[in-house]
Protein backbone atom coordinates (compact mmCIF):
# COMPACT_ATOMS: atom_id res chain seq x y z
CA UNK A 1 0.00 0.00 0.00
CA UNK A 2 1.29 3.47 -0.91
CA UNK A 3 0.57 6.69 0.91
CA UNK A 4 0.58 9.90 -1.12
CA UNK A 5 0.59 13.18 0.81
CA UNK A 6 -0.34 16.39 -1.00
CA UNK A 7 0.51 19.75 0.52
CA UNK A 8 -1.99 22.38 -0.56
CA UNK A 9 -5.55 22.24 -1.89
CA UNK A 10 -5.44 24.90 -4.57
CA UNK A 11 -5.66 24.15 -8.27
CA UNK A 12 -2.53 21.94 -8.35
CA UNK A 13 -3.12 20.12 -5.08
CA UNK A 14 -6.80 19.47 -5.69
CA UNK A 15 -6.25 18.32 -9.27
CA UNK A 16 -3.52 15.91 -8.14
CA UNK A 17 -5.67 14.51 -5.32
CA UNK A 18 -8.66 14.07 -7.62
CA UNK A 19 -6.74 12.13 -10.28
CA UNK A 20 -4.84 10.01 -7.76
CA UNK A 21 -8.03 8.98 -6.01
CA UNK A 22 -9.75 8.17 -9.29
CA UNK A 23 -6.88 6.03 -10.61
CA UNK A 24 -5.70 4.25 -7.46
CA UNK A 25 -7.51 1.50 -5.62
CA UNK A 26 -8.72 2.13 -2.07
CA UNK A 27 -5.80 0.20 -0.60
CA UNK A 28 -3.67 3.23 -1.41
CA UNK A 29 -3.99 6.29 0.81
CA UNK A 30 -4.35 9.84 -0.53
CA UNK A 31 -4.03 12.61 2.08
CA UNK A 32 -4.35 16.36 1.54
CA UNK A 33 -2.80 18.78 4.03
CA UNK A 34 -3.98 22.37 3.72
CA UNK A 35 -4.48 25.28 6.12
CA UNK A 36 -7.52 26.32 4.07
CA UNK A 37 -10.84 24.61 4.67
CA UNK A 38 -12.33 25.71 1.34
CA UNK A 39 -11.51 25.16 -2.29
CA UNK A 40 -11.77 28.36 -4.32
CA UNK A 41 -11.89 28.81 -8.07
CA UNK A 42 -9.35 31.63 -8.08
CA UNK A 43 -10.02 33.05 -11.58
CA UNK A 44 -13.50 34.14 -10.43
CA UNK A 45 -12.09 36.23 -7.58
CA UNK A 46 -12.18 39.07 -10.11
CA UNK A 47 -15.97 38.99 -10.17
CA UNK A 48 -16.13 38.88 -6.37
CA UNK A 49 -13.90 41.95 -6.39
CA UNK A 50 -16.47 43.94 -8.40
CA UNK A 51 -19.52 42.68 -6.50
CA UNK A 52 -20.90 40.61 -9.38
CA UNK A 53 -20.43 37.28 -7.56
CA UNK A 54 -20.53 36.28 -3.91
CA UNK A 55 -17.64 34.30 -2.50
CA UNK A 56 -20.07 31.43 -1.87
CA UNK A 57 -20.39 31.05 -5.64
CA UNK A 58 -16.70 30.38 -6.15
CA UNK A 59 -15.87 28.11 -3.22
CA UNK A 60 -16.99 25.00 -1.36
CA UNK A 61 -15.81 23.19 1.81
CA UNK A 62 -13.17 20.53 1.21
CA UNK A 63 -13.63 18.15 4.12
CA UNK A 64 -17.14 16.84 3.23
CA UNK A 65 -16.08 16.22 -0.38
CA UNK A 66 -12.85 14.51 0.60
CA UNK A 67 -14.64 12.34 3.13
CA UNK A 68 -17.13 11.27 0.46
CA UNK A 69 -14.34 10.51 -2.02
CA UNK A 70 -12.12 8.68 0.49
CA UNK A 71 -9.41 11.34 0.53
CA UNK A 72 -7.85 12.13 3.90
CA UNK A 73 -7.79 15.77 4.96
CA UNK A 74 -5.76 17.56 7.60
CA UNK A 75 -6.38 21.28 8.12
CA UNK A 76 -2.78 22.09 8.87
CA UNK A 77 0.23 23.87 7.42
CA UNK A 78 3.58 22.36 6.48
CA UNK A 79 6.41 23.45 8.76
CA UNK A 80 9.48 21.44 7.72
CA UNK A 81 10.52 18.61 5.38
CA UNK A 82 12.25 15.42 6.50
CA UNK A 83 12.76 13.31 3.34
CA UNK A 84 14.85 10.70 5.15
CA UNK A 85 12.84 10.56 8.37
CA UNK A 86 14.79 11.01 11.60
CA UNK A 87 16.32 8.95 14.39
CA UNK A 88 12.87 7.96 15.63
CA UNK A 89 10.80 7.77 12.43
CA UNK A 90 12.23 5.63 9.63
CA UNK A 91 9.88 6.84 6.89
CA UNK A 92 10.12 10.26 5.24
CA UNK A 93 7.71 12.77 6.68
CA UNK A 94 6.53 16.36 6.73
CA UNK A 95 6.12 18.16 10.03
CA UNK A 96 2.76 19.91 10.03
CA UNK A 97 1.01 22.23 12.46
CA UNK A 98 -2.77 22.11 12.82
CA UNK A 99 -4.48 25.47 12.43
CA UNK A 100 -8.01 24.67 13.59
CA UNK A 101 -10.07 22.48 15.89
CA UNK A 102 -9.03 20.52 18.95
CA UNK A 103 -5.58 19.90 17.48
CA UNK A 104 -4.87 23.58 16.78
CA UNK A 105 -1.19 24.45 17.41
CA UNK A 106 -0.33 20.76 17.74
CA UNK A 107 2.34 19.24 15.50
CA UNK A 108 2.32 15.93 13.65
CA UNK A 109 4.88 14.00 11.64
CA UNK A 110 2.91 13.03 8.53
CA UNK A 111 4.74 10.17 6.84
CA UNK A 112 4.52 9.43 3.15
CA UNK A 113 5.70 7.21 0.31
CA UNK A 114 5.18 10.01 -2.21
CA UNK A 115 4.95 13.72 -1.54
CA UNK A 116 3.43 16.37 -3.79
CA UNK A 117 4.33 19.90 -2.77
CA UNK A 118 1.48 22.03 -4.14
CA UNK A 119 1.75 24.81 -1.58
CA UNK A 120 1.83 27.51 -4.25
CA UNK A 121 3.26 30.93 -3.38
CA UNK A 122 3.43 33.03 -0.28
CA UNK A 123 1.63 36.29 -0.97
CA UNK A 124 4.60 38.45 0.01
CA UNK A 125 2.85 41.74 0.78
CA UNK A 126 5.62 42.45 3.29
CA UNK A 127 8.14 42.83 0.45
CA UNK A 128 6.54 46.21 -0.34
CA UNK A 129 6.44 48.66 2.56
CA UNK A 130 2.88 49.60 3.46
CA UNK A 131 1.24 47.11 1.07
CA UNK A 132 -1.35 45.22 3.08
CA UNK A 133 -4.86 44.33 1.86
CA UNK A 134 -7.33 46.95 3.09
CA UNK A 135 -4.67 49.32 4.40
CA UNK A 136 -3.73 52.65 2.82
CA UNK A 137 -6.68 52.36 0.42
CA UNK A 138 -4.89 49.46 -1.30
CA UNK A 139 -6.51 46.07 -1.86
CA UNK A 140 -5.91 42.62 -3.35
CA UNK A 141 -7.96 40.01 -5.21
CA UNK A 142 -5.57 37.11 -4.59
CA UNK A 143 -8.04 35.32 -2.28
CA UNK A 144 -11.83 35.41 -2.05
CA UNK A 145 -11.52 37.19 1.29
CA UNK A 146 -9.28 39.83 -0.24
CA UNK A 147 -11.64 40.18 -3.19
CA UNK A 148 -14.66 40.70 -0.92
CA UNK A 149 -12.75 43.41 0.94
CA UNK A 150 -11.75 45.03 -2.36
CA UNK A 151 -15.39 45.20 -3.45
CA UNK A 152 -16.37 46.94 -0.21
CA UNK A 153 -13.66 49.53 -0.81
CA UNK A 154 -14.61 50.01 -4.44
CA UNK A 155 -18.31 50.22 -3.63
CA UNK A 156 -17.68 52.94 -1.04
CA UNK A 157 -15.69 54.93 -3.58
CA UNK A 158 -18.39 54.59 -6.22
CA UNK A 159 -20.96 55.90 -3.74
CA UNK A 160 -18.74 58.91 -3.01
CA UNK A 161 -18.28 59.58 -6.73
CA UNK A 162 -22.05 59.46 -7.22
CA UNK A 163 -22.19 62.41 -4.83
CA UNK A 164 -19.87 64.39 -7.09
CA UNK A 165 -16.38 63.45 -5.91
CA UNK A 166 -13.67 63.06 -8.56
CA UNK A 167 -11.47 60.05 -7.95
CA UNK A 168 -8.38 58.16 -9.12
CA UNK A 169 -8.07 54.38 -9.32
CA UNK A 170 -4.71 52.60 -9.61
CA UNK A 171 -4.49 48.91 -10.55
CA UNK A 172 -1.51 46.72 -11.41
CA UNK A 173 1.56 45.25 -9.71
CA UNK A 174 2.73 46.21 -6.24
CA UNK A 175 6.36 45.13 -6.46
CA UNK A 176 9.21 45.36 -8.96
CA UNK A 177 9.24 41.54 -9.37
CA UNK A 178 5.51 40.77 -9.16
CA UNK A 179 3.92 38.20 -11.43
CA UNK A 180 0.24 37.54 -12.24
CA UNK A 181 -0.18 40.67 -14.37
CA UNK A 182 -3.10 38.90 -16.08
CA UNK A 183 -5.25 39.03 -12.95
CA UNK A 184 -4.62 42.75 -12.53
CA UNK A 185 -5.34 43.31 -16.22
CA UNK A 186 -8.66 41.50 -15.92
CA UNK A 187 -9.56 43.43 -12.79
CA UNK A 188 -8.88 46.86 -14.28
CA UNK A 189 -11.13 46.09 -17.26
CA UNK A 190 -13.93 44.92 -14.99
CA UNK A 191 -13.58 47.92 -12.67
CA UNK A 192 -13.67 50.28 -15.64
CA UNK A 193 -16.84 48.61 -16.90
CA UNK A 194 -18.46 48.79 -13.45
CA UNK A 195 -17.78 52.51 -13.34
CA UNK A 196 -19.67 52.82 -16.62
CA UNK A 197 -22.51 50.67 -15.30
CA UNK A 198 -22.85 53.01 -12.31
CA UNK A 199 -22.68 56.09 -14.58
CA UNK A 200 -19.61 57.53 -12.87
CA UNK A 201 -16.87 56.74 -15.40
CA UNK A 202 -16.34 60.36 -16.46
CA UNK A 203 -15.48 61.35 -12.87
CA UNK A 204 -12.84 58.65 -12.33
CA UNK A 205 -9.30 58.54 -13.70
CA UNK A 206 -8.21 54.92 -14.16
CA UNK A 207 -4.50 54.09 -14.37
CA UNK A 208 -2.56 50.87 -14.93
CA UNK A 209 0.84 50.53 -13.23
CA UNK A 210 3.11 47.56 -13.86
CA UNK A 211 6.68 46.31 -13.86
CA UNK A 212 6.29 45.28 -17.52
CA UNK A 213 8.65 46.83 -20.08
CA UNK A 214 5.74 46.93 -22.52
CA UNK A 215 2.01 46.50 -22.13
CA UNK A 216 0.95 42.93 -22.82
CA UNK A 217 4.19 41.42 -21.56
CA UNK A 218 2.32 39.38 -18.88
CA UNK A 219 5.63 37.95 -17.65
CA UNK A 220 5.97 36.02 -20.93
CA UNK A 221 8.03 38.54 -22.92
CA UNK A 222 4.98 39.55 -24.92
CA UNK A 223 3.54 37.73 -27.92
CA UNK A 224 3.05 38.02 -31.65
CA UNK A 225 -0.64 37.23 -32.12
CA UNK A 226 -2.97 36.20 -34.88
CA UNK A 227 -5.80 38.72 -34.53
CA UNK A 228 -8.54 37.92 -36.99
CA UNK A 229 -6.89 38.10 -40.42
CA UNK A 230 -4.14 40.33 -39.06
CA UNK A 231 -0.95 39.85 -37.08
CA UNK A 232 -0.55 42.04 -34.02
CA UNK A 233 1.89 42.36 -31.15
CA UNK A 234 0.37 41.85 -27.71
CA UNK A 235 1.46 45.34 -26.62
CA UNK A 236 -0.43 46.81 -29.60
CA UNK A 237 -3.54 44.85 -28.65
CA UNK A 238 -3.46 45.95 -25.01
CA UNK A 239 -2.72 49.56 -25.99
CA UNK A 240 -5.77 49.44 -28.26
CA UNK A 241 -7.92 48.08 -25.41
CA UNK A 242 -6.69 50.69 -22.93
CA UNK A 243 -7.04 53.56 -25.36
CA UNK A 244 -10.56 52.46 -26.27
CA UNK A 245 -11.50 52.51 -22.57
CA UNK A 246 -9.59 55.64 -21.62
CA UNK A 247 -7.21 53.83 -19.28
CA UNK A 248 -3.85 55.48 -18.62
CA UNK A 249 -0.73 53.40 -18.10
CA UNK A 250 2.62 53.52 -16.30
CA UNK A 251 5.05 50.74 -17.24
CA UNK A 252 8.57 49.78 -16.22
CA UNK A 253 7.57 50.73 -12.68
CA UNK A 254 8.77 49.00 -9.53
CA UNK A 255 6.40 49.93 -6.70
CA UNK A 256 8.41 49.98 -3.47
CA UNK A 257 6.28 51.79 -0.89
CA UNK A 258 2.59 52.43 -0.22
CA UNK A 259 1.28 55.24 1.93
CA UNK A 260 -2.32 56.34 2.43
CA UNK A 261 -3.42 57.00 -1.14
CA UNK A 262 0.14 57.28 -2.50
CA UNK A 263 2.18 54.70 -4.42
CA UNK A 264 5.93 55.26 -4.55
CA UNK A 265 7.76 53.66 -7.46
CA UNK A 266 11.06 53.59 -9.30
CA UNK A 267 11.32 53.65 -13.09
CA UNK A 268 13.80 51.85 -15.32
CA UNK A 269 15.30 55.27 -16.01
CA UNK A 270 16.19 55.45 -12.31
CA UNK A 271 13.65 58.11 -11.39
CA UNK A 272 11.66 57.94 -8.16
CA UNK A 273 8.06 59.00 -8.61
CA UNK A 274 4.68 58.84 -6.89
CA UNK A 275 1.13 58.24 -8.03
CA UNK A 276 -1.85 59.25 -5.92
CA UNK A 277 -5.07 57.27 -5.80
CA UNK A 278 -8.36 56.88 -3.95
CA UNK A 279 -8.55 53.11 -4.53
CA UNK A 280 -5.79 50.71 -5.57
CA UNK A 281 -5.55 47.01 -6.28
CA UNK A 282 -1.92 45.94 -6.46
CA UNK A 283 -0.69 42.36 -6.92
CA UNK A 284 2.05 41.56 -4.38
CA UNK A 285 5.30 39.72 -5.01
CA UNK A 286 5.10 35.93 -4.81
CA UNK A 287 7.74 34.06 -2.84
CA UNK A 288 8.45 30.63 -1.47
CA UNK A 289 7.21 29.83 2.03
CA UNK A 290 10.67 29.65 3.58
CA UNK A 291 10.45 25.93 4.38
CA UNK A 292 13.43 24.17 5.92
CA UNK A 293 14.52 20.58 5.22
CA UNK A 294 16.55 18.18 7.37
CA UNK A 295 18.19 14.80 6.86
CA UNK A 296 18.04 11.76 9.14
CA UNK A 297 20.72 13.23 11.41
CA UNK A 298 18.87 16.57 11.63
CA UNK A 299 21.39 18.35 9.40
CA UNK A 300 20.03 21.23 7.33
CA UNK A 301 19.59 20.09 3.70
CA UNK A 302 17.29 22.89 2.59
CA UNK A 303 19.47 23.59 -0.47
CA UNK A 304 18.64 20.10 -1.81
CA UNK A 305 14.94 20.85 -1.86
CA UNK A 306 14.48 24.58 -2.18
CA UNK A 307 15.71 27.47 -4.23
CA UNK A 308 13.06 29.82 -2.90
CA UNK A 309 10.48 27.46 -4.40
CA UNK A 310 11.08 23.69 -4.70
CA UNK A 311 13.90 22.39 -6.88
CA UNK A 312 12.74 20.07 -9.67
CA UNK A 313 14.16 18.62 -12.90
CA UNK A 314 15.06 22.02 -14.38
CA UNK A 315 18.48 23.28 -15.40
CA UNK A 316 19.33 25.95 -12.86
CA UNK A 317 22.81 26.68 -14.22
CA UNK A 318 23.27 30.47 -14.18
CA UNK A 319 23.54 31.79 -17.74
CA UNK A 320 23.18 35.08 -19.58
CA UNK A 321 19.69 35.82 -20.88
CA UNK A 322 20.80 35.13 -24.48
CA UNK A 323 21.68 31.52 -23.56
CA UNK A 324 18.40 30.56 -21.93
CA UNK A 325 16.44 27.90 -23.80
CA UNK A 326 13.18 25.99 -23.42
CA UNK A 327 15.26 22.92 -22.53
CA UNK A 328 16.02 24.57 -19.17
CA UNK A 329 12.43 24.06 -18.06
CA UNK A 330 11.25 20.99 -16.09
CA UNK A 331 9.21 18.18 -17.60
CA UNK A 332 8.33 15.88 -14.68
CA UNK A 333 8.52 18.27 -11.66
CA UNK A 334 10.43 15.63 -9.69
CA UNK A 335 13.05 16.64 -7.14
CA UNK A 336 16.45 15.31 -8.31
CA UNK A 337 17.69 14.47 -4.81
CA UNK A 338 14.54 12.74 -3.54
CA UNK A 339 12.72 10.99 -6.37
CA UNK A 340 9.49 10.52 -4.41
CA UNK A 341 8.95 14.29 -4.07
CA UNK A 342 7.25 16.38 -6.77
CA UNK A 343 6.27 20.05 -7.07
CA UNK A 344 3.77 21.07 -9.78
CA UNK A 345 2.23 24.49 -10.37
CA UNK A 346 3.59 27.57 -8.66
CA UNK A 347 5.43 25.46 -6.08
CA UNK A 348 8.35 24.61 -8.39
CA UNK A 349 11.34 26.91 -8.76
CA UNK A 350 11.56 28.26 -12.32
CA UNK A 351 15.04 28.06 -13.87
CA UNK A 352 14.87 31.68 -15.00
CA UNK A 353 12.50 34.45 -15.97
CA UNK A 354 10.60 34.32 -19.26
CA UNK A 355 10.58 38.04 -19.87
CA UNK A 356 13.95 39.65 -20.48
CA UNK A 357 15.35 40.77 -17.11
CA UNK A 358 15.71 44.52 -16.81
CA UNK A 359 17.46 46.62 -14.20
CA UNK A 360 16.97 50.30 -13.45
CA UNK A 361 19.84 52.77 -13.68
CA UNK A 362 20.00 52.44 -9.88
CA UNK A 363 20.54 48.68 -10.10
CA UNK A 364 17.00 47.67 -9.11
CA UNK A 365 15.59 44.65 -10.94
CA UNK A 366 12.24 45.72 -12.45
CA UNK A 367 10.67 42.97 -14.53
CA UNK A 368 7.96 40.33 -14.10
CA UNK A 369 8.58 36.95 -12.51
CA UNK A 370 7.43 33.99 -14.66
CA UNK A 371 3.73 33.09 -14.36
CA UNK A 372 2.80 29.47 -13.56
CA UNK A 373 -0.87 29.92 -12.68
CA UNK A 374 -4.05 28.63 -14.30
CA UNK A 375 -3.70 25.96 -16.97
CA UNK A 376 -0.02 25.11 -16.26
CA UNK A 377 -0.89 24.42 -12.60
CA UNK A 378 -3.61 21.95 -13.54
CA UNK A 379 -1.68 20.28 -16.35
CA UNK A 380 1.50 19.76 -14.32
CA UNK A 381 -0.48 18.46 -11.33
CA UNK A 382 -2.23 15.87 -13.49
CA UNK A 383 0.98 14.60 -15.06
CA UNK A 384 2.63 14.32 -11.64
CA UNK A 385 -0.35 12.28 -10.41
CA UNK A 386 -0.19 10.03 -13.49
CA UNK A 387 3.54 9.42 -13.01
CA UNK A 388 3.02 8.46 -9.36
CA UNK A 389 0.27 6.04 -10.38
CA UNK A 390 2.64 4.49 -12.93
CA UNK A 391 5.41 4.09 -10.35
CA UNK A 392 3.00 2.43 -7.92
CA UNK A 393 1.95 0.09 -10.73
CA UNK A 394 5.56 -0.96 -11.36
CA UNK A 395 6.77 1.30 -14.16
CA UNK A 396 10.38 2.38 -13.89
CA UNK A 397 10.31 5.54 -16.00
CA UNK A 398 8.30 8.74 -15.90
CA UNK A 399 6.38 8.69 -19.17
CA UNK A 400 4.12 11.68 -18.54
CA UNK A 401 5.95 14.88 -19.35
CA UNK A 402 4.99 18.48 -19.93
CA UNK A 403 7.37 21.41 -20.18
CA UNK A 404 6.15 24.99 -20.31
CA UNK A 405 8.43 25.15 -23.34
CA UNK A 406 6.11 22.85 -25.29
CA UNK A 407 2.86 23.57 -23.47
CA UNK A 408 0.17 26.02 -24.54
CA UNK A 409 -2.08 28.08 -22.30
CA UNK A 410 -5.33 29.95 -22.79
CA UNK A 411 -6.13 33.06 -20.76
CA UNK A 412 -9.66 34.40 -20.93
CA UNK A 413 -9.89 37.74 -19.16
CA UNK A 414 -13.36 39.04 -18.47
CA UNK A 415 -13.62 42.66 -19.54
CA UNK A 416 -17.02 43.41 -18.06
CA UNK A 417 -19.72 41.21 -16.54
CA UNK A 418 -23.04 40.64 -18.32
CA UNK A 419 -24.67 38.12 -20.65
CA UNK A 420 -25.52 40.80 -23.23
CA UNK A 421 -23.16 43.67 -22.34
CA UNK A 422 -20.19 41.75 -21.02
CA UNK A 423 -16.93 41.31 -22.88
CA UNK A 424 -13.78 39.27 -22.74
CA UNK A 425 -10.21 39.30 -23.97
CA UNK A 426 -9.07 35.82 -25.02
CA UNK A 427 -5.36 35.19 -25.51
CA UNK A 428 -3.96 31.76 -26.33
CA UNK A 429 -0.22 31.21 -26.28
CA UNK A 430 1.88 28.33 -27.62
CA UNK A 431 4.32 27.64 -26.15
CA UNK A 432 4.27 29.49 -22.82
CA UNK A 433 8.06 29.77 -22.76
CA UNK A 434 9.06 31.09 -26.18
CA UNK A 435 11.12 28.75 -28.35
CA UNK A 436 13.25 31.06 -30.47
CA UNK A 437 14.93 28.13 -32.22
CA UNK A 438 11.73 26.50 -33.43
CA UNK A 439 9.88 29.76 -34.12
CA UNK A 440 12.60 32.33 -34.83
CA UNK A 441 10.47 34.64 -36.97
CA UNK A 442 7.40 34.89 -34.72
CA UNK A 443 8.88 35.83 -31.34
CA UNK A 444 9.32 32.20 -30.28
CA UNK A 445 5.70 31.17 -30.69
CA UNK A 446 3.54 29.50 -33.30
CA UNK A 447 1.08 31.77 -35.06
CA UNK A 448 -2.40 30.28 -35.29
CA UNK A 449 -1.92 28.70 -31.88
CA UNK A 450 -1.00 32.12 -30.46
CA UNK A 451 -3.92 34.43 -31.03
CA UNK A 452 -6.11 37.09 -29.46
CA UNK A 453 -9.81 37.89 -29.64
CA UNK A 454 -12.05 40.52 -28.06
CA UNK A 455 -15.81 40.35 -27.64
CA UNK A 456 -18.92 39.14 -25.86
CA UNK A 457 -18.14 35.51 -26.68
CA UNK A 458 -15.09 35.74 -24.43
CA UNK A 459 -17.29 36.64 -21.48
CA UNK A 460 -19.64 33.73 -22.20
CA UNK A 461 -16.68 31.38 -22.37
CA UNK A 462 -15.24 32.71 -19.11
CA UNK A 463 -18.58 32.23 -17.37
CA UNK A 464 -18.97 28.74 -18.84
CA UNK A 465 -15.52 27.79 -17.58
CA UNK A 466 -16.42 29.07 -14.11
CA UNK A 467 -19.29 26.60 -13.83
CA UNK A 468 -17.42 23.80 -15.63
CA UNK A 469 -14.42 23.96 -13.32
CA UNK A 470 -16.51 24.22 -10.16
CA UNK A 471 -18.31 21.08 -11.41
CA UNK A 472 -14.96 19.41 -12.09
CA UNK A 473 -13.52 20.41 -8.71
CA UNK A 474 -16.54 18.90 -6.95
CA UNK A 475 -15.76 15.63 -8.74
CA UNK A 476 -19.24 15.31 -10.17
CA UNK A 477 -20.02 12.48 -12.66
CA UNK A 478 -17.48 12.29 -15.50
CA UNK A 479 -15.59 15.31 -14.14
CA UNK A 480 -12.33 13.97 -15.61
CA UNK A 481 -13.61 14.55 -19.14
CA UNK A 482 -13.21 18.31 -18.60
CA UNK A 483 -9.61 19.12 -19.57
CA UNK A 484 -7.22 20.92 -17.27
Amino acid sequence: MAKIVILGAGISGHVAASHLRRKLSKQHEVVVVSPNSNYQWIPSNIWVGIGRMKSEQILFPLEPLYKKKNIGFKQAKAVSFHPEGDKEVTKPYVMVEYVKGEDKNNFEKVTYDFLINATGPKLAFDMTEGLEPGKNKAYSVCTYGHAEHAWHGLKELIEEVKKGKKAKILIGTGHAKSTCQGAAFEYILNVEQELRRHDVRELVEVTWIANEYQLGDFGMDGMLLSYGSNIMKSNEMIEMIFEDRGINWIIGAGVNKIEDGVAHYETLDGEYKTETYDFAMLIPAFSGHGFKAYDKEDNDITEKLFKGFMIVDADYTPRPYEEWTVQDWPETYQNPSYKNIFAPGIAFAPPHAISKPRVSKNGTAISPAPPRTGMPSGITAKLVAENIVDIINGKKTLNHKGSMGNMGAACIASAGFGMTKGSGVSITTYPIVPDYVKYPDTQGRKLGKTFGEIGLAGHWLKLTLHYAFIYKAKMKPFWWLIPE
